[in-house]
């Protein structure tokens, strides 16, 4: 399908109560590439949010009241649409993000893994029964839905970062309304579109895409029926949904900004640290949380490391996502733009040296190349600051303890990541480490079946794996007389 036609087959008013309505008024979707406008969608105001809740809450006994197995089912179902339209699926995401269509397609699958893994999840949500201790009655723990739930995703992963939440949430019974980012709803809208094509009830699901979030927002944070906030994004944004939800009590999880450090130790196969190093740097163009934002090497093989490392960054061909040739495509806006140059900026004149890339190459478009910084001093701002681009910064350490006090001096706590050969150093290091992922000799740890979340000002609660159905369930205790 060429782009034209599949922009065509993507709706562009809002998804309320499983069907498109238009809006009030429309805001521009652009390319990233070129900042041409893709579309135009509908922009949802607080009376729609007040409509998508009414929607949600209408159908939330019934559809927290369904067979596990059916939902379970639905969910499957709507892994095999995503399996079958990935293409497209892939091609929407490079056309309103950016990445390069190589790294959209490997969102859809990750993406549509959450759907199949809590596909099978809705089954095994479990209690337990037993006999109090003064054996005077019995007790029974069961789960239960928690509510309507309000979902805020984030622009750089515009598939996955939803169906790691309405994957869990519909597997639990739970409604939800979810409001994807500005620059990027339109995988979002297509998504519902696909869950209705599957069976999904109507009224489960609406996506509110919006260029007013803080009112559509405070709209339904206000609102008493909804039960649960889940929001994906920068820790300040988080504070201050955590602070609005405050006074309705909502359940709350927040994944929030990251500072993850690469270390790689002097006993570390380099080569192989050079392969993590890059998959965990230039995922998604860097623009990613758990994305390494800062390399810290053991002085002893630091200028190996270096030498073999800016090599493969040499190898980065900007150019449009589309285009078959490019392994880099553009950042998100001008405005990320700005923000990599200031932070370069900073780092040089502060005495880092830039051994690639370092400037944005003007002309149409938001590219910034793939840069690498070596000696970079301790107060550098790249080293305290997610980045959210191609750049590496590089400082070296001696010891096993400054290594870790290095990877530790950041009030973020999401990704990190660890090389080294020795078996007792990786579980020392990764135990002394204050995150709530470690990479061991691996630079992507992104997975469906595994607890994604962090610790400090990095959020909680968790995405995937066995915990993240309980982020959507209530336990309740039932007493019974003997």
């Amino acid at each position: 399908m060429d782009s034209t036609a599949l922009l065509k087959s993507v709706p562009t008013g809002l998804w309320i109560g499983g069907e498109e309505r238009s809006g009030a008024s429309t805001f521009d979707v652009l390319d990233p590439s070129d900042d041409e406008v893709l579309t135009q969608v509908a922009d949802a105001t607080p009376d729609d949010a007040r409509a998508a809740l009414d929607a949600a809450c209408a159908v939330q006994s019934e559809w927290a009241g369904t067979a596990p197995r059916k939902r379970g089912e639905i969910l499957r179902s709507v892994f095999e649409m995503i399996t079958a339209r990935a293409d497209d699926i892939a091609a929407l995401m490079t056309l309103e993000m950016g990445k390069v269509v190589a790294e959209s397609k490997g969102e859809v699958t990750y993406g549509a893994e959450f759907f199949r893994w809590f596909a099978e999840e809705a089954v095994r949500i479990d209690g337990r029964y037993l006999t109090n201790p003064a054996a005077t009655g019995r007790i029974l723990v069961t789960k239960q839905a928690v509510g309507p739930c309000y979902a805020i995703t984030p622009w750089n992963f515009p598939l996955a970062m939803g169906t790691r939440k309405m994957g869990p949430a519909f597997a639990a019974g739970c409604t939800m309304i979810v409001k994807p980012a500005q620059e990027t709803p339109l995988t979002m809208l297509l998504l519902a579109k696909l869950m209705d094509e599957a069976g999904l009830p109507k009224g489960v699901l609406s996506v509110l895409p919006t260029s007013n979030p803080g009112a559509v927002t405070e709209t339904l944070i206000n609102d008493g029926r909804l039960r649960k906030l889940t929001f994906t994004g920068s820790t300040g944004v988080g504070k201050a949904l955590v602070k609005q939800s405050a006074d309705k009590l909502l359940r709350t999880s927040m994944e929030l900004g990251g500072n993850a450090p690469f270390v790689v130790f002097d006993d570390a196969d380099v080569d192989a640290a050079v392969d993590g190093a890059i998959l965990a740097k230039m995922r998604n163009g860097g623009e990613a949380c758990t994305a390494a934002n800062r390399f810290h090497v053991a002085n002893a093989v630091r200028e190996e490391f270096t030498e073999k490392f800016v090599k493969r960054m040499s190898e980065f061909t900007l150019g449009k996502g589309l285009d078959e040739k490019s392994t880099l495509g553009p950042l998100i806006n001008a405005k990320q733009v700005a923000t990599v140059t200031e932070l370069v900026s900073d780092a040089v004149s502060r005495g880092a040296t830039v051994a690639i890339g370092g400037v944005a190459p003007g002309g149409p478009g938001n590219f910034y190349p793939a840069t690498v910084l070596t000696d970079v001093p301790a107060d550098a701002r790249i080293l305290k600051e997610e980045v959210f681009g191609p750049v590496a910064p590089i400082a070296g350490f001696d010891t096993e303890e400054e290594g870790i006090a290095a990877a530790n001096d950041t009030e973020y706590g999401l990704a990190a990541y660890v090389y080294t050969q020795s078996l007792d150093r990786a579980l020392r290091v990764a135990e002394g480490i204050e995150s709530g992922m470690v990479g061991v000799n691996r630079g992507v740890i992104s997975d469906a079946a595994a607890p994604f979340g962090g610790i400090k000002e990095s959020g909680f609660g968790r995405e995937g794996g066995t915990e993240g159905i309980e982020e959507y369930l209530d336990t309740k205790y039932i007493a019974l007389t003997r």
